[in-house]
């Protein structure tokens, strides 16, 4: 029986126990992220409701979520100590399902792999056991050939330099390149190249506060983060030549190949650039409703991206403060993965933080709408160095 099932089937019974303490079922489930901040408002601030009605509102909440959120819910439920004190006779209504009769085997095609529930929670992650974890790489395109620049992307800069450290990340950067200067740089990171190709390229590495000259060659890890901080335009990022480079092409470069070492390996890429130049404007909504492994991977496997902002658009960054995305990014991952979060997780809460930005005095006159879509295969992780 499904999770969803299940709580259909019993929540006459789930509601009358739970409406004793209505206000610790609802924190618990914000707490593990079950519900959005707007969701938990709504669901604490209703009116005329006593508290079972408060409970069936909850309820009906996580079940219009869909099985996952259901079955995560229910594991809340089951394991959590101080809900099992609270509500002694969940223990009786939750035990697992009887309806099959004895010995009864559901049909499962050979070739078929067994359901996630069925796999062991380490081999739905990806494996991130080293130390450092991977490679970080910045390319940051601040000075145009044209005589332009980018003001405040230091700031982004240092951000990122900063948490993927704290993250176990050996943090590279290379600074103001060419789009030849670029495609090489992606070239040398995405294979094995000794330090004097590295050196050609002018890397710099983070040690604690700064920048400094690149020592020793840096190896691949279990996890590969690149960070690209510049110009756009529709699908693609500039050179200081202004000359684009698209973003399937800098993923594809990192593509998994028989001789890759970062095939079957997690890749992110944090896309700081605009993708057009048409200007996003706010909507005024009223009545918002809350919202058996095979050897062999797929060439663009494994992959993340997440991009500043939707194409067709521009994106924001201040002159001191460093750009809407990258500042979120940074600092969603700061909270996020101190509270053990998984990566997409933690960016969906970067589109909704930067959705909701706001120009100081012009309220709904410009917004700004990231975008993520990832290959990834199995939850990423990121463990901070405490």
């Amino acid at each position: 029986m499904s999770a969803k099932d299940t709580l259909r089937r019993n929540k006459t019974s789930i509601q009358s126990i739970l409406c004793a303490d209505y206000r610790l079922i609802l924190n618990k489930v914000y707490e593990r992220n079950l519900i959005s901040n707007r969701e938990y408002n709504n669901l604490k601030n209703i009116n005329r409701e006593n508290d079972e009605g408060h409970t069936v509102e909850l309820l009906d909440k996580i079940m219009n979520k869909g099985e996952q959120v259901c079955r995560d819910f229910l594991q809340v439920l089951q394991t959590d100590r101080e809900i099992e004190t609270t509500y002694p006779e969940l223990k009786n209504t939750l035990q697992v399902d009887a309806s099959l009769p004895p010995n009864s085997v559901q049909e499962r095609s050979l070739d078929e792999p067994l359901p996630a529930a069925k796999r062991s929670r380490k081999e739905q992650q990806y494996q991130l056991n080293g130390n450092p974890v991977g490679v970080c790489l910045i390319i940051d395109n601040e000075n145009f050939q044209d005589g332009s620049k980018r003001s405040g992307t230091n700031k982004d800069v240092q951000s990122l330099a900063e948490v993927f450290s704290w993250l176990r990340f050996r943090v590279l950067m290379c600074k103001d390149q060419t789009q030849d200067q670029m495609r090489r740089t992606l070239s040398c990171f995405a294979s094995p190249r000794d330090l004097s190709q590295l050196q050609g390229l002018d890397v710099k590495e983070w040690m604690t506060s700064g920048f400094v000259d690149l020592r020793q060659a840096p190896r691949h890890g279990d996890a590969f983060v690149c960070c690209i901080l510049s110009h756009g335009e529709k699908g693609a990022v500039f050179g200081t030549d202004r000359n684009p480079i698209s973003i399937k092409n800098i993923t594809r470069t990192f593509g998994s190949t028989d001789e890759s070492p970062l095939g079957g390996k997690p890749k992110v890429f944090l896309i700081q650039a605009c993708q057009g130049s048409l200007c996003q404007r706010g909507v005024l909504v009223k009545d918002l409703e809350a919202d058996a492994a095979s050897p062999f991977v797929p060439e663009e496997a494994d992959v993340l991206v997440a991009v500043a902002t939707v194409e067709d658009y521009v994106s924001f960054r201040h002159k001191k403060d460093g750009s809407w995305f990258i500042q979120s990014v940074c600092e969603q991952l700061k909270e996020g993965c101190l509270r053990h979060e998984d990566l997409a997780t933690i960016l969906s809460r970067v589109n909704n933080q930067v959705s909701q930005r706001e120009c100081l005095g012009k309220p709904g006159a410009v917004k700004q709408m990231p975008e993520v879509r990832f290959t990834l295969r199995k939850t990423l992780l990121l463990s901070p160095d405490v």
